[in-house]
Order: C-alpha cells, then structure tokens, then sequence
C-alpha cells in the first residue's frame, strides 16, 4: 500500500500542485500524491510551464477544496504556506504534519520571465524538500 500526501495551499495553484505533480513523478511506486487548497483558485499556467521544464506534465491535475480530501486518511499533511496551516482543518485519524513556509509564486510582480524564474525557484525548493524529507531513505525509515 502506497503511503498517501496531502500537499495543501491556500489556493492550490503552484506549489501544492507543483509538489504532487514531483512527488508522484519521483516516487509514484512508493507514494499516492494529492494535493488540495484552502480556497482553490484553478491551476496556474506558469507552475505548468516549470514544471514542464523539468519534464513533468501536471496540465491534468485539478484545483481541488481541501474538504473533497477529508475521507482520504493522508499518512502525512505538508502545508506549503501559513495561511493554509492555520485554517487547515482536523483530518480524521493520525498523520504526521509537516509545513514548509514557501514563497506563493503567484504573488510574483514582474513580466512573463520575472514570474517564471519565481516560479522555478520555488519549484526547486519543493523538489529539494521532498528530495530531501520523502525520498531519502534514512528519512522515510524514521517517519
């Protein structure tokens, strides 16, 4: 049985989308991704376009409320910004929960490009993170 994340933002646009669309594609053998939003916006066209430059298509995945998850039992719950950690709400049955205060790419100000590279940073600092806190065995062994 696949170990379930829940990737959870205010909007689930960029990075919660960004997250479940990486973790799916690095390890889809050993975790079922999910992703949800405090107040779901719609799937950003710029988090499309890092991630394809990482050769990762998330165009399929939808903007979801986080209550359509309730029922899912997520092993754990990642909140990728505050305002979805505080307003989070109380998920049945036990999970670990981990936050990561990341920056909303969406914010970003600027051109076309300017918002892009915001967008890659924030991109690499998920995949760094989930490189580093799922995907690393000494890591997942101590979960």
């Amino acid at each position: 049985m696949k170990t379930r994340v829940l990737f959870l933002c205010t909007g689930n646009s960029a990075r919660s989308q960004m997250a479940e669309g990486y973790l799916r594609r690095a390890a889809g053998d050993r975790y079922e991704a999910m992703s949800a939003g405090i107040e779901p916006k719609g799937l950003n066209p710029l988090a499309v376009e890092a991630m394809r430059e990482i050769g990762i298509d998330i165009s399929q995945q939808k903007s979801k409320e986080v209550e359509e998850l309730l029922g899912t039992n997520p092993a754990y719950v990642v909140t990728v910004c505050d305002n979805a950690k505080e307003k989070c709400p109380l998920f049945p049955g036990s999970f670990k929960s981990v936050h990561w205060d990341l920056q909303d790419p969406a914010g970003a100000e600027g051109g076309q490009e300017e918002k892009l590279a915001v967008f890659r940073r924030v991109r690499d600092e998920i995949v760094t993170r989930i490189d580093h806190e799922f995907l690393n065995d000494a890591a997942t062994r101590s979960a």
